[in-house]
């Protein structure tokens, strides 16, 4: 089967044919990927924003949809034949041991579930079950995107009607955001961003106000449209160090600061501290706290009743074989989410 590894940092991706594991293990599921998303956090891996990667080779990829071939021991949650979201939060069922791939007379390492690869060994509790007239994108996009956009919102800033919300970094996690915020009933919804289409599409999903970063200077707009004391809640998705700075300023003083991003290791922020002494809150985000088994059924739910708009955030999609094409997109920001379709 064909994957895309990663070989070495800070080079493309490999496309190449590797062979599975002989059988699968205790909790290990085989599933055929349909949909496989790209996010960030895959560019992190592959420019080593968290520093040395210990397990080259490896695959990489952690929000997809597929289904399931085979199941192994002790499998109960899902069953052949099931339609599956693929997503790198726990969910309920066994955490499987990791399985290996041969590559020639290479080992190629993989976590408890990978996406860019046309079949993959998952771990059960990185599997929900899904209705199978789903669309494979969709659920793609709820094995990251979707959940953690809404769990920061949901979970960590516990944001509330009638307040106000400033997203630094709207790609396919901020629009989420942006989308969740509108939903509570927040008040003013600012999108922070550097490139004019991804503002537009957080308009489309109820941002009342954008920004671009590059043109404008953020905290003095932000000033303007919420006052002197800033926002409830800023939410920074990029990990820059500048922007988290920028968000942690914009809170107001009884404010939540919630830190999505994550950035190069080695950099740090300069903040002032004696807010939090009194009542400022700073804290950081692991893929808004979900919990996929139960919330992507509810958000499923939501997209069925035309409450969420989810479709029209793909803007690209790609073949395997061109998934280096993808990554170029996103660094360059051309797309908002881009999908790789899996040969039928």
């Amino acid at each position: 089967m064909k994957a895309a590894i990663l070989v070495e940092q800070n080079k493309p991706l490999v496309v190449a044919d590797i062979e599975l594991p002989s059988k699968l293990e205790k909790g290990q599921v085989l599933v055929k990927v349909v949909s496989s998303s790209v996010c960030g956090s895959q560019i992190g891996e592959i420019d080593g924003v968290k520093g040395p990667d210990r397990f080259l080779p490896h695959l990489l990829g952690h929000e997809g949809g597929g289904i399931v071939e085979e199941t192994g021991p002790g499998v109960k949650r899902v069953k052949k034949g099931d339609h599956v979201v693929m997503h790198w939060r726990k969910g309920l069922g066994i955490e499987s041991a990791t399985p290996k791939y041969k590559w020639g007379d290479k080992t190629v390492n993989a976590g408890w579930v990978t996406t860019f690869n046309e079949k993959a060994i998952i771990s059960e509790n990185r599997l929900t079950s899904i209705p199978k007239d789903v669309d494979f994108e969709v659920a793609a996009l709820m094995g990251c995107a979707i959940t953690t956009g809404f769990g920061v919102v949901n979970n960590n800033a516990k944001l509330r009607t009638g307040e106000s919300i400033a997203v630094f970094g709207v790609g396919g996690v901020g629009l989420n955001v942006v989308q969740a915020a509108a939903l509570v009933g927040a008040k003013t919804i600012i999108a922070i961003d550097i490139y004019d289409n991804k503002l537009k599409f957080a308009q489309e999903l109820g941002a009342t106000h954008v920004i671009n970063g590059a043109q404008k200077d953020v905290l003095k707009e932000i000033t303007n449209i919420s006052g002197s004391k800033g926002v409830d809640v800023a939410v920074d998705i990029t990990g820059n160090v500048k922007v988290i700075e920028q968000a942690y300023e914009a809170t107001a003083p009884k404010g939540r600061t919630i830190l999505v991003g994550v950035p190069k290791k080695g950099e740090k922020v300069c903040i002032y501290t004696l807010p939090l002494h009194f009542g400022k809150v700073l804290t950081g985000s692991h893929g808004g706290e979900s919990q996929p088994s139960t919330d992507i059924p509810k958000f499923i739910d939501l997209y069925k009743k035309k409450k969420l708009s989810l479709k029209h955030m793909i803007t690209q999609t790609f073949k395997l074989d061109d998934i280096n094409k993808a990554i170029d997109a996103m660094r360059k920001g051309e797309t908002i989410k881009c999908m790789i379709r899996m040969k039928p």
